[in-house]
């Protein structure tokens, strides 16, 4: 096997992501404190068609080097929009008829194996601050709450490496219903 260049990998231009369908997909970062994680999220976002990032919070906005040294220029192709306060956005996402799921361990949480999204649904998913997580408030508002399932001795994700599996889970299961 030989690995693929960069240009035998068929990407899409700026101008073509920027006008492609999106995913039924909007993300929301809760008082995210690292770059390095914002960015990172911007990147997973740009992978997988994600129509918006919400920016809550203290979570900050580009440009910015270092969230640039990790999005590698997704911050040029997603979709982004700040707001002072996660649980506004939530709100506003509800009532626009988004479904809204908090990614938390919390009581009565869908493990992410169980969790089945339903076809013609817009989806936001809230990812929490590094130390406190998803605010207790914006839980509270949530349609639902996901957990990704862990095993070992550790109680947590980095909030990037949750955004990637739980972005990649739900588009797998949503492109499965599409098709």
């Amino acid at each position: 096997m030989r690995k693929l260049a960069n240009s035998e990998l068929d990407r899409l231009s700026v101008n073509e992501f920027k006008d492609s369908e999106k995913s039924p997909l909007i993300i929301v970062l809760d008082n995210i404190r690292s770059l390095n994680n914002i960015g990172s999220v911007f990147r997973t976002s740009d992978a997988f068609l994600v129509q918006k990032i919400y920016l809550c919070g203290i979570t900050a906005t580009p440009p910015h080097k270092d969230i640039h040294k990790t999005a590698l220029g997704a911050t040029e192709t997603v979709a982004w929009e700040y707001a002072k306060d996660t649980l506004e956005i939530v709100e506003k996402l509800n009532a626009e008829g988004v479904k809204v799921i908090s990614i938390e361990q919390a009581e009565n949480a869908v493990m992410l194996d169980q969790f089945t999204p339903e076809k013609d649904t817009v989806y936001a998913l809230v990812f929490g601050n590094e130390v406190k997580g998803v605010q207790q408030a914006v839980v509270s508002a949530s349609d639902l709450v996901v957990e990704i399932p862990q095993y070992g001795t550790k109680h947590s994700l980095n909030i990037s490496v949750s955004c990637g599996v739980v972005v990649w889970d739900v588009f797998s299961k949503l492109k499965v219903l599409k098709s």
